[in-house]
Order: structure tokens, then sequence, then C-alpha cells
């Protein structure tokens, strides 16, 4: 049986074209992305395993997309996901909102997923002079077919990346992604020869985030197969920055259900009562809140100072080296438990 690869397109940069108003999303990506990586080198474009590509809806700039289309995107892959001759999927995203995809996918697909999944883009259009959209691809597809890949992955600018802590780093730059917490799995340079082989994984299995664990357990969420809700709760991301008001909390708090909190180095307010009392009474009603760092490195480590006290106080779940995005979608997932 002849093993192939299915490549979900979702829209972003890399199918874009130029409009009147400016670069828009295109479509016939099937047609356009063999043109392009026909022009790999003979030896790398003989390492590509057969693919087929099928579209999720109408392609669309990823800064327009929502958790409700990744909680779309996590049922058309459960429904390929045993196929037989399904050796791994791709996902093309837009980078703007791509590692928000890809926590999601991290979450909802867990580890039950039988194939990998690696997520990529681009900087500039497939056709554009200098794109990085086929090298990426091909990083994609080669990682998604090999033995020994699992999970989900993101694949950019030469590197692989744990998918449930990838952040966007740059606009512009081709390595546009990070992961602060988390090694690279790989790396193959863009600029390597072409009989150079891929780079073997490392860090696999991926890590076993402890911190993630955690949280999920504060959460109650449960590692079997998430449902996909109907619903999903309100939710806010509340930024500290100096003088922010306990009233302004408030109002973010009182049209949310769960929130991320960032606040200030290992986990530290500002030493003001009425926001402590705000975060208390949030807690009281039910509000599920995960408190992160606003650095991108390290970890929170809330009770250390004294200017933290009142979020260990107040029950605050410590998201220690959480992203935004990772934080954001285990809160969204305390949903399907319900």
């Amino acid at each position: 049986m002849t093993r192939r690869l299915l490549i979900l397109y979702t829209g972003g940069t890399l199918g874009m074209v130029p409009s009147p108003d400016g670069l828009v999303p295109g479509h016939q990506l099937d047609e356009r992305l063999r043109t392009q990586l026909a022009r790999l080198p003979h030896p790398r474009r003989c390492a590509l395993p057969e693919w087929h590509l099928e579209a999720t809806g109408t392609p669309i700039d990823s800064s327009s997309a929502t958790p409700h289309d990744w909680l779309r995107l996590v049922t058309q892959i459960r429904d390929h996901a045993h196929d037989d001759d399904l050796t791994g999927i791709v996902v093309l995203h837009g980078t703007d909102t791509m590692a928000w995809c890809s926590a999601m996918l991290s979450v909802w697909l867990g580890d039950t997923c039988r194939c990998p999944v690696v997520v990529t883009g681009a900087q500039l259009p497939l056709e554009a002079d200098g794109s990085d959209a086929a090298h990426n691809i091909e990083l994609a597809m080669r990682y998604a077919a090999a033995p020994n890949a699992q999970g989900v992955m993101l694949a950019f600018g030469g590197r692989l990346l744990q998918g449930d802590a990838a952040r966007k780093w740059y606009t512009e730059d081709h390595q546009g992604f990070e992961t602060p917490n988390a090694p690279l799995l790989a790396y193959w340079p863009i600029n390597q020869r072409d009989d150079h082989p891929l780079p073997a994984l490392h860090h696999l299995p991926l890590p076993n985030n402890d911190a993630r664990q955690r949280v999920m357990k504060a959460l109650h969420i449960a590692a079997a197969p998430l449902a996909v809700p109907e619903t999903l709760p309100r939710l806010a991301r509340i930024v500290l920055w100096p003088g922010i008001a306990a009233t302004q909390v408030s109002a973010q708090l009182a049209l949310a259900d769960v929130a991320v909190l960032e606040v200030w180095g290992s986990g530290n307010l500002p030493d003001d009562s009425d926001l402590h009392q705000v975060l208390e009474q949030a807690a009281r009603q039910g509000k599920r809140l995960i408190a992160i760092s606003q650095c991108p490195h390290g970890s929170t480590h809330i009770g250390v100072y004294a200017a933290g006290k009142a979020l260990k106080d107040a029950g605050i779940i410590e998201g220690e080296t959480l992203t935004p995005e990772l934080a954001s979608a285990l809160l969204l997932a305390s949903s399907a438990q319900e």
C-alpha cells in the first residue's frame, strides 16, 4: 500500500495573490504547489512523499481565524487520522495566528491522533521572489512522513518546533517562530546541500510538559480525546501595565468566563487591594483564571515574592511556562469537560 500525505489548506500568506487592495487569499493551490515543488532539486523532489490537498473551506487571512475554525480543523483531522494509507498531515496556515492554531490542535488532538500533524505557512506568497513557502512546505512534508514523528509540530524557517510551545517572534524574518521554553525538534537550514540528509528528530517523544499537565489537572481536563463543544467560554486576555486600575480588570472579567492573566516577572501583582479583591471575587464566581508571566522565557513561581501572594490567596491557577496561546487553548478546552 502506498503511504500518502494529506495537506489541508486553510489560507494565509503562503497561498495569497495580489489584488487592488493588497494580498488576498488565493485558490487553486494544488496546481500552484505542484508547480513550485517540481522546481526543487531532483534528490529533494524524489524524497517527498505522495500527497493530496484539500481545502478546509474558503481560504482566509489567518488574522480572521477563530477557535471555531480550529475546532472544525480538529474534526477534519480526526475524520482522516485513521485512514490506512495516511502517513501524516500538513496544515497550511497563516502566520499571524499559526501558534494559536498549533496550541489548539495540540490540546484537542492530544496523544490520541495516530499520525503526526505539522503546521506550516510562509512570510511570503508561494510565487513571490525570495519566498520561503516552498522550503517550509517541503520541511513540513518531510517531517510529517518521518517514521518516528508524532504529535503536533510547527515547521518554519528550517526548524521544527513543538506545536504547543511555539510563538510568532518576527513579522518578516524567515525564522519567524520560536519556542522560548522548549528545545528545537530538528534543524534543516534552507541553504543545505541538495543531498544533505534530513536531520533526525530530537527530543521525541515530545517532552512531557509538566506545567501543561498540572494546569490540565487543575482545570479537570481529561487526557482522553476532547469532545468538540458547540459553544466555547468567553475568553479574556488581561495584560498588566503600570498603573492599571482594578476597575479596568473588573470590566474585562465581567465579560469573560475564563481569562489568561499576564503578570509581571515570576508572578507578581501591583500592591492594590482593590485589584486583589477583584481577582478573589472572580475566582469565587467560578471564573477560571490562569496566571502566566509577561516574560517569554522562564517560569512563574507565584508566592516567592510577597507581591504575588494575592494570586496564590485567590486560588489563581499558576501557568508556569505556558505560552498565552497554550494557556488560552487549555481554558477553552475546560468547557469540553462540562
